[in-house]
């Protein structure tokens, strides 16, 4: 008798009764599914993506960074001239007119300076070049009456014409002059493209924080505008100060450098009292250099009057002009601004130590209205002062060796 349906088609429940199901192989798909999580792949991708974006925007930052460097000179340079613009406009001058009278005081100024100094380099090169020959026969004779030679000024420079290592320095000079044009159009691409920015900053200021204000929330806004006007009262003032501290050094140098009859008097009063105070740490000492040396050719001793002077003149204004000038301006401690130069100086170079000091009076201002300050309580170790009880390292000493048998009771005493 053939099987029906129903006896061929027996279930796995009917043939094996409480057993449990055979499991079945898994297909392709859900072996790959079970693998990998559906997620990996898609972080793996904005993994990829975000190191991208990260390597693109370091080649672009590195790639800005002179561009940025000059924005930041701009926006301090802008910050400077900020009170005189607004100044004038509030006296009824257009704000961009006010801004151009600004910056062609500053051109005027800067231009002059260079003048001055330009003509005093070539009237000093001019004197060297035309004693040279004196020089040259007074070392000449010095040589011969020390060392018993015979040397003349026409062998020497004979020998010195048709030397060789003559010849491959004109010719390495000569290759170095596009070098150097090269250098000089690129510094005065970079200083137009700092008074550019630094003019629409100055001239468009309002505009500028208009539209920065209006991406932040009221509260936001009112942090932002005091944090700005911190910024221009910090840099406007340490530019004012050390402007009128220039002024006063030059005059001083000058008074000094005329009554010892030095030459280009004038030029070198100004070059101290700029050079002085617009670069840190070392501008006193490269400051002074030069007229000593101006003077050293006048007579020795005239150097060694102006180095007397120097010195005494830096005391005068570091303890005695300087704190009267810049205490409302920038009132930060003399190592805070020592390190901050330092500091500026190993991030942005020469940049970094002209705008250390007003950024860190700016920011220590605007830190100052947050941090909550107390009233220190009068006591004698704030000044300096040990405190004096029975806790000192003598009494503790005579109470060991006394033992605790032989103290006095302070009532017997």
């Amino acid at each position: 008798m053939a099987p029906t349906d129903e006896t061929a088609q027996i279930t796995p429940e009917a043939a094996a009764p409480g057993t449990a199901p055979s499991a079945q192989p898994p297909s392709a798909e859900q072996a790959r599914g079970a693998g990998m999580p559906r997620w990996l792949p898609r972080a793996m991708v904005l993994a990829l993506a975000l190191v991208a974006c990260f390597q693109l925007g370091s080649w672009a930052f590195h790639q800005l960074t002179g561009l940025l460097i000059n924005i930041l000179i701009a926006f301090f340079l802008a910050l400077a001239v900020e009170p005189a613009v607004s100044w004038m406009a509030a006296r009824g001058l257009r704000r961009g007119l006010a801004t151009a009278i600004v910056f062609l005081g500053v051109l005027i100024a800067s231009a002059g300076f260079i003048t001055m100094m330009g003509s005093m380099l070539a009237g000093q090169i001019v004197d060297m070049v035309e004693d040279f020959p004196d020089y040259l026969d007074k070392v000449i004779r010095w040589i011969n009456m020390t060392f018993d030679t015979d040397l003349s000024r026409v062998e020497v420079q004979d020998s010195l014409i048709h030397s060789d290592w003559l010849r491959k320095y004109v010719q390495n000079s000569a290759s170095g002059v596009l070098d150097v044009s090269a250098q000089v159009l690129g510094g005065l691409f970079q200083l137009l493209t700092i008074l550019l920015f630094s003019f629409y900053f100055a001239a468009d200021g309002p505009r500028l924080r208009r539209a920065l204000c209006s991406v932040l929330p009221p509260a936001k806004q009112a942090e932002v505008l005091r944090a700005w006007e911190i910024a221009v009262n910090k840099t406007g003032g340490y530019l004012y100060s050390r402007g009128l501290m220039a002024l006063i050094s030059g005059i001083a140098h000058y008074i000094l450098l005329q009554v010892l009859e030095v030459p280009y008097a004038p030029v070198l009063a100004v070059w101290v009292g700029l050079v002085s105070q617009f670069i840190p740490t070392i501008g006193t000492y490269l400051a002074g250099a030069l007229p000593m040396l101006i003077a050293f050719t006048v007579d020795p001793w005239y150097a060694l009057w102006v180095l007397i002077f120097v010195v005494i003149y830096q005391q005068f204004e570091n303890y005695v002009l300087q704190p009267k000038l810049t205490a409302k301006s920038v009132d930060i401690h003399p190592a805070v601004a020592f390190g901050s130069v330092i500091a500026g100086t190993a991030l942005l170079g020469a940049v970094g130590a002209l705008v250390a000091i007003p950024a860190v009076a700016t920011l220590q201002a605007f830190l100052g209205a947050y941090v909550k300050r107390y009233d220190v309580m009068d006591d004698p170790r704030v000044h300096g002062h040990r405190r004096r009880d029975g806790s000192s390292l003598l009494a503790r000493v005579r109470r060991l060796v006394s033992g605790p048998g032989d103290e006095t009771p302070p009532d017997a005493r």
